[in-house]
């Protein structure tokens, strides 16, 4: 087995902490020994903890921290480390710049991000890049813009997010959501589980909603989880347009099958997503889809898949217009949820993703 440590600058509680956590479940004791490294604890330390895979902390305070580098070349020697797999450009460049302290350290690099790089980034990116060994996008959008910010595209591999239909099976009976919310069983119910930052678009999809209550008379409710520093502002922004009856916000919420259970539409109205667990996981609960054509979305919401409706991001009438077909149309709705169930057996099944990430992780250390 490889000895893989994973490197995270902020071990939270957002996709990227859910990337790790997976790996982490499906390949430990199996394909690989997992161990653990982070500079700012958060969540994901204590569920490695609970997973007894070996955590220690680094102080990573930039880019070009080469005492980190040191640090991490020495934890690497002292646990026998045989690839490092990092998901952000600052514990990325820790990583490459520690192999001049441990020539045995090969570095998987997950982008999680569709953004471009400045010049200034660029540069240092394709300076850097002679030292990377194997990279993964997880949309093919990510990978052209990888190139594009200066990686060099024979050593990307497109693997897209995944989850385990299993564990996302179960009945609509089992939810408390409505019942603690005090939603009637008929009421359709859409939800949205995304952070409150300014990228996931939760400004647009509230107006979005103002706009469908003008041209559907079919009852809904939208439920808002998360947390994050724009929520005071999108509750007052509810609150303006007068959707205090149909907008519930429930905050952070570690029972997200829970929610996905009480739903009958998941939403995503994100300006900048690689490839959402969220929609993801939400299509394997079987729920239908209605998602923003951006970033990685496309990958998922398709003419392929027929899993769901993708609309114009930043163009509420569009998003309305989907939600209002996915309401009025129940028969439509249905054979969309079905076809969710088989793109994720098809496309994001975790032992899949897994097992590439694996066959990657074998190219960098056979390099």
């Amino acid at each position: 087995m490889l000895n893989v440590l994973y490197l995270l600058n902020h071990a939270g509680k957002a996709g990227t902490e859910r990337y790790v956590e997976t790996l982490v479940k499906y390949l430990n004791g199996t394909k690989v020994n997992a161990c653990f490294a982070y500079h700012e604890a958060g969540l994901l330390v204590e569920r490695m903890e609970e997973a007894h895979v070996p955590c220690r902390q680094i102080e990573m305070t930039s880019r070009f921290d080469f005492k980190a580098a040191r640090a991490l070349a020495r934890l690497c020697e002292e646990w026998d480390i045989d690839v490092v797999h990092c998901h952000y450009l600052r514990e990325h460049y820790t990583a490459l710049l520690a192999k001049k302290y441990n020539r045995h350290i090969r570095v998987v690099y997950t982008n999680h991000f569709v953004l471009a790089n400045n010049a200034v980034t660029r540069l240092s990116n394709r300076w850097m890049d002679r030292r990377q060994d194997q990279m993964i996008a997880v949309c093919n959008l990510g990978k052209r813009q990888l190139i594009q910010n200066g990686w060099s595209g024979d050593r990307i591999q497109v693997i897209f997010n995944a989850v385990d239909p299993a564990a996302w099976a179960g009945e609509r009976s089992e939810s408390t959501l409505r019942a603690e919310l005090g939603i009637p069983e008929d009421r359709f119910v859409m939800l949205c589980a995304s952070r409150f930052a300014d990228d996931k678009g939760h400004h647009y999809l509230l107006s979005s909603v103002k706009r469908l209550r003008e041209i559907s008379d079919v009852p809904f409710t939208l439920v808002l989880a998360g947390d994050g520093p724009l929520l005071e502002s999108r509750k007052a922004q509810a609150e303006e347009l007068g959707l205090e009856d149909c907008v519930k916000f429930i905050g952070f919420r570690k029972d997200i099958k829970n929610l996905y259970k009480a739903s009958d539409l998941y939403v995503n109205s994100s300006q900048h997503e690689a490839l959402s667990f969220l929609i993801v996981e939400a299509m394997a609960a079987g729920l239908p889809v209605v998602a923003t054509d951006m970033a990685g979305n496309p990958d998922i919401v398709n003419d392929e898949t027929k899993c769901g409706l993708a609309v114009k991001y930043e163009e509420p009438d569009s998003m309305a217009a989907a939600l209002k077909r996915m309401m009025e149309e129940p028969d439509f709705r249905a054979q969309c949820a079905r076809n969710a169930l088989k793109a994720v057996e098809d496309r994001f099944e975790v032992h899949k993703m897994a097992q590439a990430t694996y066959q990657v992780y074998e190219k960098a250390a056979g390099r």
